[in-house]
């Protein structure tokens, strides 16, 4: 599904983001667009935070039999 694709990649550009400030203590999301509280960073940080709660889902989903079949 392509919703799950996104909510991944959100999640992990997300993770990358966070190891970057833990490891480097470099937020690029905040260097991106203008400091930690502006409005585009704290819209970036919200739709990763989303997609990180989407991809929980992905843990407790049972894989769809039809797509099974289609990557044979």
């Amino acid at each position: 599904m392509i919703m799950d694709k996104i909510a991944l990649t959100l999640a992990i550009i997300g993770g990358l983001n966070w190891g970057s400030v833990g490891i480097f203590n470099f937020d690029m999301v905040a260097f991106l667009f203008g400091g930690a509280a502006s409005a585009m960073s704290r819209v970036v940080y919200t739709l990763v935070g989303l997609s990180a709660l989407w991809c929980v889902s992905l843990l407790f989903r049972e894989k769809d039999p039809v797509e099974e079949r289609g990557r044979t």
